[in-house]
């Protein structure tokens, strides 16, 4: 398969006709790398025989997951407090062997704790404009799936689309077709 079932609702600002309908729609379906993209319309992913929506797109799960794989929010909960448990447990046997490794290190801290105890600190002011900027988070878009259907047309129909560019691309490279008449056979 060449991409997978998973389309994102995106909105666009010319509007082009409905692949069912023809109708201009200005909602079209895209796939992750825009590999194969549908201008439907928002009547259209309503319907179940066409498409499906998967659930919010910045979950992780998608809608009802923790339903469908059978847990309740106390077993996460569980769950959690038992990694956050076994994460302390690493990070405290991490800075143990860090202090048993020797006293060389310890002395050296030390020293290096007087040196800046005797000598002045700079002092540093904090500046408004060299705040660190917040990388804004990416769009979530409604995730949808086609129906079974449907999605096979659109990889059979990107199949073809496929087959025929590696076609145009083949075909200067076969020998021509002979121009002139066969010679008579020799009998």
């Amino acid at each position: 398969m060449s991409f997978t079932n998973l389309y994102y609702k995106r909105a666009v600002g010319t509007p082009r006709a409905c692949y069912v309908c023809y109708k201009p729609t200005t909602t079209v379906l895209a796939t992750v790398n825009t590999v194969d993209f549908i201008y439907v319309c928002d009547t259209h992913l309503s319907d179940r025989g066409f498409a499906s929506q998967v659930g919010e797109a910045g979950d992780g799960v998608g809608a009802g997951g923790v339903k469908k794989l059978g847990l309740s929010t106390e077993e996460i909960a569980k769950v959690k407090e038992q990694w956050e448990e076994r994460h302390k447990r690493k990070q405290e046997k991490g800075k143990g062997k860090e202090e048993s490794k020797g006293g060389d290190e310890e002395d050296k801290k030390e020293k290096d704790a007087k040196l800046d105890a005797k000598s002045p600190a700079p002092s540093v002011t904090p500046t408004f404009g060299t705040t660190t900027p917040n990388t804004p988070s990416p769009p979530a878009h409604q995730r949808y799936t086609l129906h079974r259907d449907i999605f096979a047309m659109r990889l059979a129909d990107h199949r073809r689309r496929k087959q025929t560019t590696q076609a145009q691309a083949l075909a200067p490279m076969l020998p021509a077709a002979p121009r002139s008449a066969p010679p008579p056979p020799h009998s």
